[in-house]
Parts: structure tokens; sequence; C-alpha cells
């Protein structure tokens, strides 16, 4: 049997490659849209992908399985489980078949087990591998958005980005009764999570990228709950924020995203563009340096800086799926750019604009250090942008609190009596936000360069 563990760092996403070395059969399981590293790993294999497969509908990522079935001519694999809200569009395909708890099917020599693991969502299962030409006992489990490393999944998104309500507890219930389920399996077994730290999906997923289902056990705080309510409580209690896209993501994976190859390439645009789309509304990224776009840059764009690729995790917040989108980059970073908005669904990339159009004469983003802040403490308002856990951690006093991707909903509370200083973590999300009140006509808004190293020291903070 062959095993290979694929990272996607900007959506804390992992999939897999499952082989059969003796009849070069393979599956992906949870593939992400950009199926290049599974043909790279299979071809280095000798392998070739036979079959793909998926915990769920996802909500974070626009799943890769129609694309692996599409340039591999793979079979689909894709749960049954969810009510009529929770079925795959295209699962009437003669390339798919669906399945329930309890059903097998083989890749080689290495059976396939179905799980049912839902909570997370309706529809979740999980994948209980054996490798049958060396024992019938199985080794692992590939458990999604279920069971992550020291933590389970989150059964507040349906609610909280899709907007059924009453869905969370429903979820959180079933979430206890597939835990309890899993406490009556073998210690021994590996468990392969579809995400790792740093994902919206669980509230305190580690950063391990696997681990064994007795340690989970032991440690994990899903596992000491014997008490149904308490449970509940305890995991619906400190979720994160649910990006705004999830929404979206949830869509798509349902009905089937289109394939990239079909997708329009964005044409390199005039300044005189750029002002019109402006006018229009639209929504320009600049994903420049926070310091470049600081110095210069066309009023109106939005200052989400490209770095890592994780830039798409607040674009996804503010983006319009109805509308084209566009950016201004360096014409070398537009590959893996266009790559990452297109994991998150962000398709109709109309345009772009290369730095160059920026002129000196072009207006700048005033900012501020923490030392000045505390020289002008009541002369100016102090806006949080970090998300609800970090703000409990610790805040700087008297900060108002507001998460980023929540900005555009709560423009009438910010006063523009005094002059707005955002501030978070480091400088990231505060530039971001600094970017997006001045487009919707704040002009007297700073944003906090420094970080909490430095701000906490500098400004008196509170504990949560």
């Amino acid at each position: 049997m062959i095993l290979k563990y694929f990272y996607d760092k900007k959506l804390a996403q992992a999939s897999y490659l499952l082989g059969c070395a003796a009849t070069g059969e393979a599956m992906v399981i949870d593939p992400m849209r950009d199926i290049a590293p599974y043909l790279k790993a299979a071809k280095e294999e000798g392998l070739h992908i036979t079959h793909v497969t998926e915990t769920h509908i996802h909500a974070d990522f626009v799943s890769g399985i129609r694309e692996v079935a599409h340039a591999t001519g793979a079979h689909m694999f894709l749960s049954d489980m969810g009510d009529e809200n929770w079925k795959y569009a295209f699962a009437d395909q003669p390339n798919v078949t669906l399945v329930r708890d309890g059903d097998e099917w083989m890749v080689g020599n290495v059976r396939v087990q179905v799980l049912r693991t839902d909570g997370h969502t309706p529809e979740h299962v999980s994948f209980m591998i054996t490798d049958t030409a060396a024992t019938h006992v199985p080794f692992g489990v590939f458990t999604g958005d279920f069971l992550f490393v020291g933590d389970v999944g989150r059964p507040d998104l349906l609610e909280e980005a899709a907007g059924m309500i009453g869905s969370k507890e429903i979820g959180a219930r079933a979430q206890f009764h597939s835990v309890q389920r899993f406490k009556q399996l073998p210690d021994h077994l590996q468990i392969f999570p579809a995400h790792g730290a740093g994902s919206a999906c669980g509230k305190a997923l580690g950063a391990l990228p696997s681990t064994t289902l007795g340690y989970e056990k032991l440690v994990n705080p899903a596992f000491q709950f014997d008490d149904e309510d308490d449970f509940v409580a305890w995991l619906l209690e400190g979720q994160p924020e649910a990006p705004r896209y999830f929404a979206r993501m949830k869509y798509v994976n349902k009905v089937g995203s289109p394939l990239v190859s079909s997708l329009p390439q964005p044409q390199e645009l005039p300044r005189a563009e750029l002002d019109r789309v402006l006018a229009e509304g639209h929504w320009v990224f600049d994903m420049r340096s926070a310091q470049a776009f600081a110095e210069a840059h066309v009023a109106g764009t939005i200052n989400v800086p490209n770095i890592g690729g994780g830039c798409v995790n607040h674009i996804g917040w503010f983006v319009d799926y109805s509308k084209p989108t566009y950016i201004i980059a360096d014409r070398e970073e537009l590959p893996s750019i266009l790559n990452a908005f297109r994991a998150i669904g962000i398709d109709d990339v109309r345009g772009y604009w290369t730095p160059d159009v920026i002129q000196p004469s072009d207006t700048y983003l005033p900012t501020i250090h923490a030392q000045e802040v505390a020289r002008k403490r009541d002369e100016v308002v102090v806006v949080d942008v970090r998300g609800i856990n970090e703000y409990k951690a610790r805040h700087i006093a008297g900060a108002q609190h507001i998460p980023l991707g929540f900005l555009p909903k709560y423009l009438d509370v910010i006063p523009q009596d005094k002059p707005v200083v955002l501030q978070c973590a480091s400088g990231y999300r505060s530039q971001i936000a600094a970017s997006l009140l001045r487009r919707h006509g704040f002009d007297n808004v700073l944003s906090l360069v420094d970080g909490e190293a430095v701000w906490s020291q500098v400004l008196e903070t509170e504990q949560g």
C-alpha cells in the first residue's frame, strides 16, 4: 500500500492519495481543485488514479473531485447520507457511486469501508482502510472534518454561513454520537484528518498531520464527555467566525464546480479601465505589499498583500461572486494568485493591472505606531479587527471590536468624529481594514503597523 499526503497551507487543508502497488490503482481523498500534485505523485509511483472520493460537501474550498475524475477517468464515490438538502446534484452521472454507512469497495488490494460520521454536516462520512494483502485488521481512518488532531469539526457552519437556522444544535448532537461511536473503535487506528491548525472548520485544531485514535481518546476534549448536553455546550462555545464565502462553497460543491480549463483568463488592462471598474463598484484587490500600498494606491482598491497565498481567506469575506473581480499584482505572481482565488471559487477574474499603473501622485494610506497611539489615546478610536477568541484573550483597553469580515455590516457604529486606528495582531489585517474603510468613505483612518508583541507592551491592555 502507498500513502501520499498533500497539504495546502493557505487553507490548512489536507488531502491524500492511497495506492495499491500490486495493481497500480490509486484513490484520491478530499482533493483540492488544483490536481497537479496528485497527477505528479501518481506518475512518480507508477499508479493510475482509478477512484476519487470525499468525506462531505466541503464549505471552505472548491472540491477537486470532478477535476480528478475528468482528468483521469476515475470513478467518484459520493456520500448519500444527507437529507434532500445535502445530496450531490451531479450524482446521476454514470461515473458516480453513492455510498452509505457500511458500504465497501476495493482499490486494488486496499479495502475502503464507509463510516457514518455526521455532525459537522449531515452527509459526512469517514473511510476506514485495510491493506488486505497484509492483514484483515484496519490500519486507519480518513476522518475528513469529523475528527481532527485535538479537536472535532464544528457543527454550526450550516447555520452561521448557510443560514440554516436551528441546525447547529442538531449537528452538535449528531457529532456527540459520532464521537461515541469512535470511542468503541480500536486505539491503534491511525487518524488522517482533512484540516490542520488555522482552519476555520474547528476551534482548536492541532498542527500535527496525523494522530492515533488512542491518543485522541486520552487528550482530545471531545472524547472526555459522556453527557450529551455538556458536549453540545462545549462544542458550540468559542467557535471562530464562519467566513462568508463558506456558504458559496457549499453551493458550488453541491452542484459541481466548473472545470478549471473552462474558466476565462484575465486580461491585462490599461489604467483607464481601472478607473472605470472602480466607478462601477467592482472589487479591485491590490496585492502589493502593505508598505507599497501605503505609499501610493488608487482610491477604492483594497490592499490584501499576497503573502503565502493566505490572502484568499480574507478576500473571501468581501468578494462579490456575482460580479467580475480584478487585481493589481506583478505579472509573475499572477498564476499563483489565480490558483489561490480559484481554490475558493473566485473564477471570474476579468482583468489585472501591473503595479506600474500606480503613480506617486495617487493617494496614500496613513500608518501609525503604538507609541503614537499611546500619546494620542484620547484623541483616536481604536478598532480591533481580530477574531473574537483573539480579542477575548487580550485586547487594547477601550478598543472597539469588529472582526475584519464583519466591517461592512457595522460601518455605522464606527465613530467618524475622531481618527480611526485599525489594529490586529501583526498589521496585516489592519491594513486590509483601513483600505476597506477608505473605500467606504472613511477619510481619517490609520493602520497600526505594530504587531501584538509591541502594542501589548506600549498600550494598556485587558485580559479577556
